[in-house]
This record gives structure tokens, sequence and C-alpha cells, in this order.
């Protein structure tokens, strides 16, 4: 009851019209942000922090938050008509989103994607608002052994989840660990795979690497088959979204999988981007449909947004209640905090209540604003689709430019973006898988580093990953899943099963 009356009280607070319109104007921008390769919720919120310093800490952190939910919804607009993604996390997105646009059915694919990234953040967000003292605790459980198990796991699970050939699988995820382990070695302080070149310093960013791969890759090969759009003649209205919503209800558990998957992954926290592949690699080995994946199947769209929303969502957790972001979002959120002179931590809750269950009230209040918005602008999205590709083909390349561009601010990095185009165009033509690739260049050097740091604390002892029943269960399962096609074809081949 105590959690119920403080929220009433945030809800009076995020009401106020002027905080009102700031969640307009935030979830507005957010979404421009998000449509954008490149620049990210992260890069946008941090831009924008700066014109926070003279607001109320209240209607600041409400503002910027907003933009960070409008983020979240933008990523997956580019992503299902372009087949670029403008965020790292609807990635996972493109693989059943793009196919479905291309079928005519960009307006299904957006209505689902908007509305299961509402649904992941709405559970998030109830998770936030009655389960903070219990579920930051979990999170402290945490350490380098823990991390790697998580890690761990998601590469399983995309190897013995994949209906194509596991060889490639592999060999696709292999190169994405070499492509991750260039730079400097965060643990002994050496080059590797550098070759002198001082841009390589800081290795290979994985936003210039899935512009590169996705949308100029895209580019290449839709000119090969005849600059044109399939499925460019899609018409969109009010009856789409609401048939929609009700073919919805039947991915119910897939729904609710999925949140499970992204709140766990936000407050460990192993961010949105992660959730979004585990989820979806989960569905497709659930589903019923898992050999349609990649073709076009709604399930591959809501897996990966309600995972990636639940997980953007629940980061803010740790970052509120231990001080410990849970995103790149909440970490520049967090050095807000401290310039507002907030402290995070337990006594938040105590000492600025009005702050904190003002900003829990505006998630709630935010996503549903970020909801309509995203709906109500669906058949302005989906006309894109009708523009010659002759006319928007330079367009999403000068957007690609200037989103590899701005992530560093290098003309070394658009050059990159073109190479990787290449490798983009011959995976396609080779039938190569690009998730497990993009997945490995995202989580190697995560996964290296929680490794290393666990053979450290062990003296090298592998029996580390098994110490105690949370990380030896997380790789257990990791194990299990991994072999999971090989002991399926066993036990079908077994004398019993005959």
């Amino acid at each position: 009851m105590d959690e119920i009356q403080s929220l009433i009280q945030g809800f009076s607070i995020a009401l106020s019209p002027f905080n009102l319109m700031l969640m307009v104007i935030g979830v507005l921008l957010g979404v421009i942000i998000g449509v954008l390769p490149g620049l990210g919720g992260a890069n946008g919120v941090a831009i924008l922090l700066p014109l926070t310093f003279t607001m109320p800490p209240t209607s600041a952190i409400i503002l910027l938050s907003c933009i960070y939910w409008g983020a979240l919804f933008g990523g997956a607009i580019t992503s299902v008509l372009f087949n670029i993604p403008g965020e790292p996390w609807s990635v996972a997105t493109t693989f059943d989103g793009y196919p479905m646009a291309r079928a005519g059915k960009a307006g299904q694919a957006l209505a689902a994607a908007f509305t299961s990234s509402f649904i992941g953040a709405f559970v998030a967000v109830v998770l936030i608002t009655f389960l903070s003292p219990v579920v930051a605790n979990f999170a402290l459980q945490f350490g380098p052994a823990e991390f790697f198990a998580v890690y761990l796991l998601t590469f399983c699970a995309f190897v013995g989840m994949s209906k194509g050939a596991a060889l490639k699988t592999i060999t696709a995820m292999m190169l994405g660990f070499a492509l991750a382990s260039v730079g400097l070695d965060t643990v002994t302080g050496q080059l590797r795979l550098t070759f002198g070149q001082t841009e390589l310093l800081k290795g290979f960013d994985f936003l210039i690497a899935v512009i590169g791969l996705f949308g100029i890759g895209e580019i290449l090969q839709t000119l090969e088959e005849g600059l044109a759009f399939k499925g460019a003649k899609a018409r969109l209205n009010v009856r789409t979204v609401i048939e929609t919503w009700k073919e919805l209800p039947r991915y119910w558990l897939t729904s609710v999988r999925s949140a499970i998957v992204g709140c766990f992954m936000g407050v460990v926290p192993g961010g949105a981007t992660p959730a979004s592949f585990m989820s979806y690699g989960l569905a497709k080995r659930m589903s019923p449909r898992g050999d349609r994946f990649g073709q076009g199947e709604m399930e591959g769209v809501v897996a990966p947004e309600t995972a990636a929303h639940a997980a953007g969502t629940s980061a803010l957790l740790p970052m509120l209640t231990l001080g410990v972001p849970g995103s790149p979002t909440a970490a520049v959120l967090l050095g807000g905090l401290l310039i507002w002179g907030l402290q995070p931590g337990p006594l938040l809750f105590v000492e600025q209540k009005d702050f904190v269950w003002g900003l829990i009230a505006s998630i709630y209040l935010g996503n549903v604003v970020g909801l309509i918005m995203v709906l109500s602008a669906v058949p302005l999205f989906a006309a894109i689709l009708r523009i010659p590709f002759s006319i928007i083909a330079p367009v999403i390349l000068v957007i690609c430019a200037i989103g590899a561009y701005t992530v560093h601010n290098a003309l070394f990095d658009v050059w990159l973006m073109v190479i990787f185009g290449v490798v983009g165009y011959v995976f396609k033509k080779l039938d190569y898988p690009f998730a497990p690739l993009v997945l490995a260049l995202v989580l190697g050097d995560r996964a290296e580093d929680s490794f290393r740091q666990s053979m450290l604390l062990s003296q090298g002892d592998l029996r580390i990953f098994f110490s105690n029943p949370l990380v030896g269960g997380i790789t257990a399962f990791a194990l299990l899943m991994l072999f999971w096609p090989m002991l399926s074809t066993l036990k079908s081949k077994s004398p019993s099963a005959s």
C-alpha cells in the first residue's frame, strides 16, 4: 500500500502541465534520435543533458527519460522499413520485421513492434514499483563469473537454436569475436590487431558495424535486384493497427517470456541488446513456427521488442537503488543525478521521495504518450516505402554516413562502414547469418573481460563457473542449450524413440 500511495503522489507530480509538455517533447525528440542510425539514446540524452541544468530535477529527469523511451520506440522504425537498425537493440527486429515490410505488412510489423515495446516497458515499470528492494539485493550477487555465465548463455543459445548450418553460425560468431578483440587490451594494456592504425585503438564500434552490415549491405543487394523496394505499395490505416492487436494475444507466452528475460538482463545489468537477441533465440526455438523465423513472422518482432523495452526500462532500477547503471543511457542519467545534487542509492527513496516516484509515474505516462504518438504516425512511416528507391537510396546513404561519422567524429569510421557494407553483401550472397557476428561483436569484449576477471579471482580454476547455485545453474543451462540439437538427434535415433 505504501508503494501505491507513493505512486499516486508521483502521478500528481508527473501530470502537471509543464511536465506533460516535457513528456511529449522528450518522446518526439527520442523517436527522431532512434530513427537516425548511430546517434543512439545514450548519445541523445548526453547531448541534451546540459539543457536541463536550470530545470527542477524532477522535470529534468522526466524530459531525459522520455527521450530514452522515444529512442526505444524509434529504433524499430528504420529496422522494419529499411533493414537499418536505428538502435543496437533493434538489430534482432530486422530479422523478421523487414521481411514483413517487403511482403506488404509494414503496418502490422510496426504496430506489433510498438505495442510489444509498450508491454515490455509496462512489465518492467511494475517491477520497479513493487520489487525494488528484492531485485536490488539479487543484483548484488552478480560478479564476473555470473556475468560471463549470462554471456555464455546468450552465445550458446544462438548456436543451439540456429535452424541453419551450425558451422556457418559458428564461423560468423568467431569472426565477430575476432573483430571484438581489436584494440587496447583492458587487462594488460597491450595493443591487439591494430597494425599500427591509431584509429583502431578503441576497436571496431558496434554501431558502425551495424550501420554498414545492414544499411549499406541492403542497399548493395537492392541495387543488384533492380532498384525497388518489395512491399512498396503497403497501405495502412487504423484497421491495420486494430487487426494487429487482435492477433497479438496469440503470442502472449512469447511476450511474457521476453519480458522476464528483458527485466532480468536490465537489472543484472546485461543490457537491451543481448536481451533482444536472447529473446529472439528463445522464441525461435520454442515457437511451433520457428522454422519460418527470418521470413516475416510477427512473433519474431514481438520477442526482441518486448525484451529490449523491458531491459531498457528495468535498467533504471539498479541505477536508482544502488547507483549502478544498467545501461549506457542509465549511466548518463546517473551523471545527471549527481550534477543535480542527488545521490543514488537506497536513501534516495527516503530523502527524495517526490523525485523517485515522479520519475516512476512518468515512465508509465511516457510510454503511453510514446505508444499513441508512434501508432498515430504509422501511416506516415509506411508511406516512406512508396518513395522510389532511386530517390530514397541516396538519402539512406547520407543518413548512414552521418550516423557513422557522429559516433567518434571521424571520417575513418565512414570508410569502416563501407567495408562492413561489402562484408554484409558477401554474407548475404553466401547465406551466412548476420546475427551471430553482430552478437559476438557487441558482447565479445564484455564476455572476455568477465572471463579473465573470473580466472584472476579463481587463479585459473574453471570450477568458479559452478561455485554457487546461481552461476552453476546459468552455466549448466548454457551448455544444455549448446548441445540441445545433438541431444535431440540422439534421442530421435535411439531404439526407444523408434
